[in-house]
């Protein structure tokens, strides 16, 4: 079977800190997204960034798209405002009842280009569905977001219920014993941080994992699944971080 989740065991996926970084995070973590450049700065100064460094990497983040800026607030564009959402969904994803059934996804398109497969295997990831063998993806039914339209032109979109045990069906199709030893490597690591720099490091990493959780019924999960402890270590650590960056206003 394919894994679909690219992920080493216990790895931790720390990015270098820069101004940029925190100022997105911020304003990620916002809502809605937009803050004045003062509460922006005042935002990153625990990490050591100075004022004259923050104020070059908003400017910077306008001219390339990232921000837009008006009377002194700077927000989100509308490229962020979809990464927000993603994100938002990874912290607090729209979960349903489970009753057994899967969705299944069958590509029936042929034809396509490199980029055109590349940019639909983005998609369906992103619907958290997983490849059990080229052009065939599936998951549990268990998430409340409807289904994109556009997706239709592509492929074909079917409820069905496998033969076998769907918790082996899980397994094969999500390395999820890796994505929890990850999981708990990040939890210890931000649990542990004790500058703000690194703590920020640590957390910003949790979101990147979020991001790959598969949001699986319980019934699939492992034993102690860490994914809930996952969420409110980021819950706990954004609401700290907004009210550190208000509290002066």
């Amino acid at each position: 079977m394919r894994m679909n989740v690219s992920a080493e065991p216990g790895a931790v996926d720390l990015r270098p800190l820069s101004a940029r970084s925190v100022v997105l995070s911020l304003l990620l973590g916002t809502h809605p997204p937009e803050l004045p450049a003062k509460d922006l700065v005042r935002g990153v100064e625990p990490f050591g960034i100075g004022g004259s460094t923050v104020r070059a990497a908003l400017s910077r983040m306008v001219a390339a798209g990232d921000l837009r800026r008006a009377d002194g607030v700077y927000r989100l564009s509308d490229r962020l405002l979809e990464r927000q959402r993603r994100q938002d969904d990874a912290v607090s994803p729209d979960t349903r009842a489970w009753d057994g059934d899967w969705e299944m996804a069958v590509i029936t398109a042929t034809g396509r280009g490199p980029a055109e497969r590349a940019d639909l295997r983005a998609r369906l990831t992103a619907l958290r569905l997983a490849e059990l063998r080229e052009g065939v993806w599936l998951r549990p039914a268990n998430l409340g977001r409807p289904w994109p339209a556009g997706l239709d032109e592509v492929l074909r979109h079917f409820t069905a219920q496998p033969a076998g045990p769907p918790v082996a069906l899980a397994a094969d199709l999500w390395p999820l014993d890796a994505w929890a030893d990850t999981a708990r490597a990040l939890l210890t690591h931000a649990e542990r941080a004790r500058h703000p720099a690194d703590r920020f490091t640590a957390v910003a990493a949790v979101v990147r994992h979020l991001l790959a959780d598969p949001v699986l019924p319980a019934a699939l999960l492992p034993a102690d699944w860490p994914g809930p402890a996952l969420r409110a270590a980021y819950e706990e650590y954004r609401r700290t971080l907004t009210a550190a960056t208000l509290g002066g206003g």
